[in-house]
């Protein structure tokens, strides 16, 4: 059987246009960090393009390894800026700072994913040394899911922020 944490973890419940409180448990991702424009900066597609390749080693070395199948979960991003005003009025996306994110199951260990970047490492990912395994308890946050552009978000994020 194939588990699909957008289905049984809480925090992947998130609702077009409905703020909601949350308490996020302690999750383990795949992580880069980087800076820019997303929809223009390299260095928000390189990651995006390391990202995935390493999630889909560690994905079949967990069912072949473990015969623990999963449903690779959604792309997320962490976003934040000097000045939060760059997000709402200025939309000056250049400044952004992110942190682009695959979840990964706790059965996933530190060996399997020093494993699985060096398999992907064969095919040579432009941000492979970039990449971390790591942790993060967030703890409460405020969650709503945006569908649409970058370019669209700043209502939703000015209700947000303020």
């Amino acid at each position: 059987m194939k588990t699909d944490f957008k289905k049984s973890l809480d925090s992947y419940k998130a609702k077009s246009g409905e703020f909601r409180t949350l308490d996020m448990p302690k999750l383990q991702y795949l992580m880069i960090d980087g800076h820019g424009e997303p929809n223009t900066s390299k260095a928000f597609s390189d990651a995006v393009e390391t990202l995935y390749p390493v999630a889909y080693k560690l994905k079949f070395m967990s069912k072949i390894d473990l015969e623990k199948d999963y449903v690779v979960p959604p792309l997320e991003g962490l976003w934040w800026a000097d000045d939060m005003e760059v997000f709402t009025s200025r939309r000056n996306k250049s400044k952004w700072d992110w942190t682009m994110m695959l979840m990964v199951p706790d059965w996933i260990t530190t060996a399997m994913f020093e494993a699985a970047r060096a398999k992907a490492a064969e095919k040579k990912p432009p941000s492979i040394n970039k990449i971390r395994f790591e942790t993060l308890n967030e703890g409460k946050c405020v969650q709503i899911l945006h569908i649409g552009s970058f370019d669209d978000e700043a209502p939703v994020l000015a209700a947000l922020h303020h």
